[in-house]
């Protein structure tokens, strides 16, 4: 199986294969799954589509699609701006110079898109985000006092992958990434990389996913690493020390590090059983050192500071591929494109549901009326068989502003005050719970 087949979405050398634990045929890859192939569900369920005008690679969002998607972003935001980070936007184009600095010419070329000719100066779409915010990061000097600096942007990179390793949403050519980086001193680096570890487990939670294995990203034999002997000793050491305190269970592969440095990979597995890399947090000596990074020390000496990368949902598309797979459409109540589907039982109750609706949207909950005249009652719900709540309103609960309750999972739920279910809804909701119902 090539490096292309099943390359993670951190840069690593040209060359190098993942290795049989990574592909299909390992041990470590489950033979059975009851998961859904998301190209076709996804399609099915209108959340995404490709056209061959747009390009292999290059899928389009459709509104249900972009729900799901805005509600993953809203909340891996959330969860950063609660951490401490602070949010940047950088573009995605940088000149070549930027990425000969880096190393990402001349380690990882082969996958950058061809440099445009732009005004006498050759210009690249960014395979990485990581160059642009060291840049920001060095925009005027820094002091001791101001880290761990945690900058966080969800932003574009593109990589010029082969046309026959393309698939849905989980190999494309335009990936928006969850993305970060911590500027920290030499002492806060461990923490900050076992906060980020503890932040990829809470959203695991809340997103009902089950990783398929940690693993410990080392480089290999005979691949093109930055040759830094001293500086790849020391940030495995701290990688090891991050996942041993941890208490997770890892284990450590060659050949899958990034090529300035080793990189804790939290994987995921297909409905195919084949493994993919969705988080990761890494340690990089190499990009503070080429960028010039500094800081002034207590002792009033510039110090170069550590650059932590890390990643909670990895790229948009490859999390919501993974989403789609894992719950075949039955997204937990917070993320689902319609939470609330509303049920008139005839044209007389439709008013009713439209007031509803209104209330729904003053909540920010994503609700939708089924018209009576699409078919009959049992029909419609059957057709809202996806959506978490189901809200029945008949002659009974119109006129006392009740409602009856139904729940994806076949549960029902009252008649309740209509105040009442929509409470409760919205609490669960912003919990970001996976449950549908407190009992």
């Amino acid at each position: 199986m090539s490096r292309r087949a099943e390359r993670c979405l951190e840069p690593k050398p040209r060359g190098e294969c993942p290795g049989a634990s990574s592909c299909a045929h390992s041990p470590l890859v489950r033979k059975e799954t009851t998961m859904h192939d998301h190209r076709r569900l996804g399609r099915e369920l209108e959340l995404f589509d490709t056209d061959p005008l747009i390009g292999a690679g290059l899928p389009y969002w459709l509104p249900d699609g972009a729900a799901v998607r805005h509600a993953l972003e809203e909340y891996v935001r959330a969860a950063e701006r609660r951490a401490g980070y602070r949010h940047v936007y950088s573009p995605v184009l940088g000149k070549r110079e930027l990425y000969e600095i880096s190393g990402h010419w001349s380690h990882y070329s082969e996958d950058m898109f061809p440099p445009m000719e732009v005004g006498g100066e050759q210009m690249l779409l960014r395979p990485s985000l990581c160059p642009h915010h060291a840049l920001i990061y060095r925009s005027r000097p820094r002091s001791h006092r101001e880290l761990p600096l945690r900058m966080a942007e969800l932003g574009g990179m593109y990589r010029a992958e082969l046309s026959g390793v393309l698939g849905g949403l989980s190999r494309v050519r335009s990936i928006h990434l969850n993305d970060a980086h911590v500027f920290c001193t030499l002492d806060q680096a461990a923490g900050e990389a076992r906060a980020a570890l503890e932040m990829i487990g809470r959203a695991y939670e809340a997103l009902g996913i089950r990783p398929a294995r940690f693993r410990l990203s080392l480089p290999g034999p005979g691949g093109k690493y930055v040759a830094d002997p001293e500086k790849w000793r020391r940030s495995t050491a701290l990688l090891t020390e991050v996942l041993d305190a941890s208490g997770v269970a890892y284990e450590a592969v060659e050949g899958e590090a990034a090529f300035y440095g080793p990189k804790i990979d939290v994987q995921i597995a297909d409905g195919q059983g084949r493994e993919s890399t969705l988080s990761t947090v890494q340690v990089d000596f190499h990009q503070p050192e080429r960028f010039g990074l500094r800081y002034i020390g207590a002792d009033g000496a510039g110090h170069r500071p550590v650059m932590i990368h890390r990643s909670v949902i990895g790229s948009v598309e490859r999390a919501v591929a993974h989403l789609v797979e894992e719950h075949g459409g039955a997204f937990p109540a917070w993320l689902a494109p319609v939470q609330i589907a509303v049920l008139p039982v005839t044209g007389a109750q439709v008013p009713d549901g439209e007031a509803f609706l209104r209330r729904c949207a003053a909540l920010g909950l994503r609700a939708e009326q089924a018209d009576p005249g699409r078919g009959s009652l049992g029909a419609r719900i059957r057709a809202a068989r996806l959506v978490p709540y189901q809200v029945v309103i008949g002659e009974e609960e119109a006129a006392d502003g009740r409602v009856a309750l139904r729940l994806r999972d076949g549960r029902r739920v009252g008649p309740l005050p209509a105040d009442e279910a929509l409470a409760r809804i919205d609490a669960l909701v912003s919990a970001y719970g996976t449950g549908l119902w407190d009992r």
